[in-house]
């Protein structure tokens, strides 16, 4: 595995990758939207609202995840000075700025008609809120320094001083009396003994890996763009950029 720290094996293997995951993405959320759309029941208290949970969810697990990635790369990027651990961190916070800023929507969607308003100064939404302006600070700390390496630098420290809130998101609703529910999902003895019918627990842990699928398959496509963008003065690149314009001056 050695070799794919090497920006130029990883781009060829990323290539390889983005359609296959792609593909699977693409039947995880049809799959995923149809039995939570039209196979699991009606919530016998919110009726068919519930229903914004089957990308409500996924979406805030996931803006999670990303930035936990990040911030991991972001270390691995500052201890031991590798290239795509920065590029990794830098493609993903899009990704995760897009998907909290989705779980915020849809989680004001869903409070209108379960607590009466689209928003309150709720512990889980403020945390979340927070999420999204750290991604943003992010992306402003980077796109502000021209050195790609100091950038990612900063971004490193950012977010490895960020992740502390990602505890306070998944615990908001034990440590404070907050309008949100608890977790219906939220370990393993859950998923094996959950809270909700497995009618709909099952178009739930589809789309979290619906969800889960389509982040690594954008953040590959992102990184080969970071790779290119970075490498442009290298052979090797310069030679696909060659190819990529002979292949468009032949097409008729």
């Amino acid at each position: 595995m050695y070799k794919y720290a090497s920006p130029k094996n990883f781009y060829a293997l990323a290539g390889r990758l983005i359609p296959w995951l792609g593909t699977i993405t693409l039947l995880l959320f049809v799959f995923g939207l149809y039995l939570g759309l039209y196979v699991a029941p009606p919530d016998y208290q919110q009726g068919d609202s519930y229903r914004i949970m089957f990308i409500h969810v996924p979406a805030a697990w996931m803006s999670m995840f990303v930035y936990v990635m990040m911030a991991g790369a972001g270390l691995v990027g500052l201890v031991w000075n590798i290239k795509l651990a920065d590029m990794l961190a830098t493609a993903s916070a899009p990704i995760g700025a897009s998907l909290t800023l989705m779980a915020l929507v849809t989680g004001s969607l869903w409070g209108k008609p379960t607590w009466g308003t689209y928003w309150v100064w709720d512990a889980r939404l403020t945390s979340e809120l927070l999420l999204f302006f750290l991604y943003m600070g992010f992306m402003a700390l980077q796109a502000a320094i021209d050195d790609p390496r100091r950038s990612a630098r900063a971004g490193a420290v950012l977010a490895l001083v960020g992740v502390v809130d990602i505890p306070i998101i998944h615990f908001s609703v034990v440590w404070w009396n907050t309008l949100h529910q608890p977790a219906s999902i939220g370990s393993l003895g859950r998923i094996v003994s959950p809270t909700i019918y497995p009618s709909m627990l099952h178009p739930l842990l589809i789309m979290s890996i619906a969800f889960f699928v389509f982040y690594f398959t954008v953040v590959l496509i992102r990184m080969r763009g970071e790779i290119l963008a970075r490498e442009r003065h290298t052979g090797w690149v310069t030679q696909i950029v060659r190819s990529g314009m002979e292949a468009q001056g032949a097409r008729p």
